[in-house]
């Protein structure tokens, strides 16, 4: 008759070492299981990174970041076609395919090269100043633009589609520009001061008789806004054409006076540059415009009415007044790039080009962003690379610098038309899956009332 089995090797409790008590091999076993870590499902850690990475892909960064590829391949197709090495190797193709090949890494290569070396780094600078001009300029060029994106990003959260983005900055200069040369005697930080919020104001006040229009009568904002452009760029040509009003005194040319030193954005790395602070600025507008939307209810208004305006006047919120703070908000932003323009871009006095097509840029700014505040950032910084590396291409590779244009105008398009953009790339379809979730989460509804 075999002896009974002990309990002391079974597994109902911890592994007991020979000559420890059986609390002091509780405590041992603790101690393994503490330095040991916590046990992770490998299983569930490959289902949470599918995931992660299915949302990113799905997201619409990653659709901006598509549609800014396919426009630089575009431009790189242009520019090879533009190109004279190109042609003259191309014509004997089939004789030296090698020499077609190496014309066009050379007049591609050489572009973006030159892209790079007028917007980020000069490598073959010989000293640091002129190394770090080009990033500079690419700041000075994005300036506007971010503020002026901020306007229009923001325009949209609001489900508003802010077109005027021309005749804001328009009104805006000419509001900062008369403050700047017309008022004399105040100091420097106070004259500064008064010129900004005279822009800003005029910029709030232009866009917001737009929204007062969309929500007293219902009058489209588009239609709007485009009319406004109008009427502010001949109002700014007769003020700049009539003496005693914004035109320099003693001069026949439709052109101001010089914005005095009082006025001015000084300088913010020094005079050997030509970045003012109006690029801090913008900065702080992304930082106010990112905190109004996410954190105030003033921006879960805007936000609301621009997802459902039904549903935002069924919760209670005033659909009206969401519509023209928003407006003013956003016409405020754009009068911000109006003022930065003239106190700080061209202090040399301006004429009835001084928006320079920024009000327009800014929407290309705003839809490559995702209307989000950082993304207008970036997208604000990418688009001021453009603008100061494209002088570089034409004059280093005889590039055209329309192909710089056309790239721009291809991000636009691409970005309207997200699908094609996934149908290239292969990412995943968000609304696609919202409609699986939505379709499945009705059919057990109906399963469970059955």
């Amino acid at each position: 008759m075999s002896a009974p089995e002990s309990n002391t090797g079974s597994s109902s409790g911890p592994e007991q070492e020979p000559g420890l008590d059986p609390g002091t091999a509780e405590e041992l076993e603790q101690e393994r299981a503490r330095e040991a870590g916590p046990v992770v499902d490998p299983v569930d850690t490959e289902s949470r990174l599918a995931k992660a990475l299915q949302q990113t892909m799905s997201s619409s960064w990653t659709v901006s970041v598509g549609a800014v590829l396919l426009a630089v391949v575009a431009g790189s197709i242009m520019i090879a076609f533009t190109n004279d090495g190109v042609k003259a190797a191309s014509s004997y193709f089939f004789a030296r395919p090698g020499d077609t090949l190496v014309a066009l890494g050379q007049a591609i290569g050489g572009a973006y090269s030159a892209l790079f070396r007028g917007s980020v780094v000069n490598l073959q600078a010989t000293d640091f100043v002129t190394a770090i001009r080009p990033l500079t300029e690419t700041l000075t060029y994005a300036t506007p633009l971010i503020a002026a994106g901020l306007g229009v990003a923001l325009a949209f959260r609001a489900g508003l589609f802010n077109i005027g983005g021309q005749g804001q900055m328009l009104v805006a200069a000419a509001s900062a520009g008369w403050v700047a040369f017309g008022v004399s005697g105040v100091p420097f930080p106070l004259h500064l001061l008064m010129a900004l919020v005279a822009g800003i104001a005029a910029g709030a006040l232009w866009a917001g008789l737009a929204g007062l229009l969309k929500a007293r009568t219902g009058a489209h904002e588009v239609i709007v806004t485009i009319m406004l452009n109008y009427v502010a760029f001949y109002l700014i040509a007769y003020l700049l054409a009539t003496p005693g009003l914004l035109q320099a005194p003693g001069s026949s040319n439709p052109k101001t006076p010089p914005t005095p030193e009082s006025a001015q954005l000084p300088s913010l790395l020094g005079d050997r540059f030509n970045l003012t602070w109006g690029f801090v600025l913008a900065l702080l507008a992304v930082v106010g415009v990112w905190w109004l939307l996410n954190r105030s209810s003033a921006g879960f208004a805007f936000r609301a009415v621009g997802e459902n305006p039904r549903a935002a006047r069924v919760a209670g919120i005033d659909t009206g007044r969401a519509t023209v703070s928003s407006m003013l908000v956003a016409g405020g932003l754009v009068g911000l790039a109006g003022a930065s323009q003239v106190l700080g871009g061209v202090t040399t006095g301006f004429s009835s080009d001084i928006d320079a097509g920024i009000g327009f840029d800014a929407i290309t700014v705003a839809l490559l962003g995702g209307s989000n505040p950082w993304g207008v950032l970036a997208a604000g910084i990418l688009f001021g690379a453009f603008k100061a590396g494209g002088t570089t291409m034409q004059a280093a590779e005889g590039v055209p610098s329309d192909i710089v244009l056309v790239v721009q105008s291809l991000i636009v398009l691409f970005i309207a038309a997200p699908p094609l953009i996934r149908a290239i790339f292969r990412l995943p379809d968000p609304n696609r899956r919202r409609a699986a979730k939505k379709t499945k989460a009705t059919r057990n509804r109906k399963e469970a009332a059955a």
